[in-house]
């Protein structure tokens, strides 16, 4: 069954946008609305996606496996309380490139992803969104 998602952001020459997973939505944006840093970071975050650069400090591929490589990770305060937010990279039919936050993670505790990261990005990478 696909999954269904909402609209947040969209580039201004619209071949690249940001949704957010409708069943996460509320938790998602509980988290990047409770302070004005997450909310920046998250703002931050979506200029670099939408204007195509490249920061793996802040987005980056979570490449573990076959079964996840459309899966990125947008990256809160490394160092600090380190959250990701999970997301699904798709390109449509029509050549637009879409990234779906999909899931919450406070507080990622390794380096290196656990058994807890690999099973949600792994989760995530067997999702289907319809648009």
């Amino acid at each position: 069954m696909k999954r269904k998602c909402k609209h947040i952001a969209s580039s201004k020459n619209r071949k690249k946008s940001v949704y957010i997973d409708e069943d996460n939505s509320e938790e998602i944006l509980n988290y990047i609305r409770q302070d004005t840093r997450h909310l920046k970071k998250f703002q931050y975050i979506l200029e670099i996606i939408l204007e195509g650069h490249r920061n793996p400090e802040l987005y980056d591929k979570e490449d573990i496996n076959s079964r996840c490589k459309d899966v990125t990770s947008m990256k809160f305060f490394k160092g600090q309380e380190n959250d990701r937010i999970y997301c699904k990279e798709i390109t449509t039919d029509k050549g637009e490139f879409i990234v779906v936050a999909s899931i919450l993670h406070l507080k990622k505790k390794t380096q290196k992803n656990s058994k807890i990261e690999k099973t949600i990005i792994e989760k995530v990478g067997g999702y289907k969104y319809e648009f």
